[in-house]
């Protein structure tokens, strides 16, 4: 296997701890860079750069999520760039920048993915996320741990309650037939699970209304049109708030419920908020030990499969999940995890595995094995990596 000095833009982002540890595992040489993301100006992502290549020979730069100013810089300076995107949208892939041919960016949501290439865009790659199963592995589930975090059902993650994810409430001042429109549109999207139509549901007439509330025209590096930053970052937000809720607050009318959120104000009957938990020394143990464990996708995401679904099957835990794709294409319903249709299926599968305990043990055990075994970060990373040295598959990894 090619020796490669990676550069590696440290920013805080979900697997960070890992990445390093996994590329230096198969025998890459990895020089850090701390970044700070998008709160760096384009001059400083320059200067930082510049500094930090001035005193290393860097193969590539690696980072999570995709940065326009870092693509900015490779290009210029003959610099190849891989990304690995893990949130869908990812605004920033729709930046001209990515026509860049230094670009190597990897989508771990297929229809993101196909958009793209369908568009012409020659640089993006498809790619689902992944486990350090080296890291779970080696995880002590002992009797602390499982005190501190056993429950019957857990939910990790946001309600899109924090001021700066209460976006819909910018359209309170729209007409009454506008703000009537969009409320009926997420009532509709929240009984459809597995397609998303909101964004060819926009009219013109309705985006006009919701630019004068909330104006949010793309800057002149990107091709998002406003449709589909109101449908993506606003409308299918707040769909995945009400939805998250909406469950959480059924299921706590019989159940014990936890939920690990960082708005420790959120208050819903049976449902007990614990507040947030760090993604490599809590969060695992959450998932361990929790008899059921939810994913409840954010509408956003299309097809693909997302991080915490591989982080609750990754960690041994039961997954009871939204119907989402690419699930299907890598997984056995109801032998690796378990899927619901609307909230009363969602209902009766929760009164169903509580009381089975053996076989939702089994599909516990068997959603684990495949994750650790064929959707580890080694074998992705060794996916990029073919990739950079053309021999991986151009057009698709797996």
């Amino acid at each position: 296997m090619d020796r490669f000095n990676i550069c590696y833009l440290e920013w805080n982002s979900f697997c960070d701890r890992d990445m390093p540890a996994v590329l230096r595992g198969l025998g890459q040489n990895v020089i850090k860079i701390h970044f700070e993301g998008y709160r760096m100006k384009e001059e400083e992502v320059e200067r930082l750069l510049e500094t930090s290549l001035g005193q290393s020979s860097c193969d590539f730069l690696f980072s999570f999520n995709y940065f326009p100013a870092v693509s900015k810089y490779c290009a210029s300076h003959h610099v190849k760039y891989v990304s690995w995107v893990y949130d869908s949208p990812h605004i920033h892939v729709y930046s001209y920048t990515v026509l860049n041919p230094c670009n190597y960016i990897f989508l771990f949501d297929y229809a993101m993915y196909e958009e793209l290439r369908s568009a012409g865009i020659q640089t993006v790659y498809y790619m689902p996320l992944a486990v350090n199963d080296v890291k779970l592995g080696a995880l002590q589930n002992g009797l602390e741990q499982r005190k501190k975090y056993a429950g019957e059902i857990s939910f990790v993650g946001s309600l899109y309650t924090e001021p700066k994810n209460r976006l819909y409430d910018k359209f309170r001042s729209i007409s009454g037939y506008a703000r009537g429109y969009l409320d009926g549109l997420i009532q509709a999207q929240l009984h459809v699970q597995g397609y998303n139509f909101l964004r060819e549901m926009l009219s013109r007439d309705i985006v006009a209304e919701m630019q004068k509330a909330y104006p949010t025209d793309p800057n002149a590096e990107s091709a998002m049109s406003p449709e589909e930053i109101y449908a993506d970052y606003v409308l299918a937000r707040q769909v995945t708030s009400i939805e998250r809720r909406e469950i959480l607050e059924k299921l706590g009318e019989k159940h014990s419920v936890n939920l690990f959120t960082y708005d420790r104000s959120v208050c819903i009957s049976g449902v007990e908020n614990k507040g947030a938990v760090d993604y490599d020394t809590e969060m695992p143990y959450v998932f361990m030990n929790s008899k059921i464990n939810l994913n409840i996708t954010l509408r956003s995401i299309k097809t693909g499969i997302p991080l915490r679904a591989f982080d609750i099957m990754g960690s041994g835990g039961f997954l009871l999940t939204n119907y989402q794709e690419e699930l299907f294409e890598y997984f056995e319903a109801d032998k690796d995890f378990v899927y619901y249709t609307d909230y009363g299926d969602l209902t009766e599968k929760v009164d169903y595995y509580l009381l089975h305990e053996e076989e939702r043990k089994q599909i516990a055990q068997n959603g684990c094995r495949k994750v650790r075994e064929q959707h580890n970060l080694r074998l992705r990373v060794q996916s990029i990596l073919d990739i950079m040295t053309g021999e991986g598959n151009e057009t698709v990894a797996v």
